[in-house]
């Protein structure tokens, strides 16, 4: 590996590592889209314990169950591709050579499509932890009891929450590890990519959580909740 690999290395897995705590030093200050989703889950939470029937929360959960199902396979058909071409051998490796990918020996050809299956595989482990976590909210709310008094109330919509929201954390997290494997998938062209991938989702994803439409307006609705 040349410098320029090494420093573009180091470039994406500071921005692939250091995103989430970056962004949660960050929301201290000034919030962010995430951390104003935790507000709006316990509210969410907090309203259930006032329904009867909870069929609505049920079916809203079931979406994101559904979502986290999609993403895992569709991550599961990925490593196994990516897993394909780096054990299939040195015919497999030279293909690349063909859609204009960096003409490097097989070692670190097989170096680059091991950082893709890593980000892969850690995205895959997220969504199979939320999937397990949505389930366990699924349970709660079905056990939800008739409750009378506010304060129970409150404090049984937020011991939900206190699941729902790490599951969702990783279902994100996972998510994320989408960008971060094209950011690493653009290492086959040259290191320049790697750095330009890697700065370029680091950009991208802090954006949304910090100045996108969405997130202004996650964060009204999070004061109007907050009032009522």
């Amino acid at each position: 590996m040349s410098l320029f690999d090494w420093i573009a290395l180091f470039v994406f897995v500071i921005a692939w590592l250091g995103y989430g705590p970056l962004m949660r030093l960050t929301a201290r200050r000034s919030g962010s889209l995430n951390v104003d989703m935790l507000s709006v889950r316990d509210a969410w939470m907090r309203a259930m314990t006032h329904r009867e029937m909870r069929l609505i929360d049920s079916q809203l959960l079931g979406h994101s169950i559904n979502s986290g199902s999609f993403f895992a396979s569709t991550n599961l058909l990925l490593i196994a591709a990516v897993a394909g071409v780096l054990f299939g051998g040195e015919a497999a490796l030279r293909g690349f050579a063909a859609v204009g990918a960096e003409a490097v020996t097989p070692r670190l050809m097989e170096a680059k499509l091991a950082l893709v299956l890593l980000c892969l595989a850690r995205g895959f482990l997220d969504f199979i932890w939320a999937l397990r976590q949505l389930n366990y909210t699924v349970a709660l709310i079905g056990a939800a009891p008739e409750i009378h008094e506010e304060a129970d109330r409150v404090a049984y919509g937020r011991a939900v929450a206190r699941v729902l929201n790490p599951a969702l954390a990783n279902f994100n997290q996972g998510v994320r590890g989408y960008y971060f494997a094209l950011a690493a998938a653009a290492w086959l062209f040259g290191p320049l990519w790697l750095l330009l991938g890697a700065v370029s989702v680091f950009a991208l994803l802090a954006w949304r959580q910090l100045a996108s439409p969405a997130a202004s307006a996650i964060r009204q609705a999070r004061r109007l909740l907050e009032q009522a």
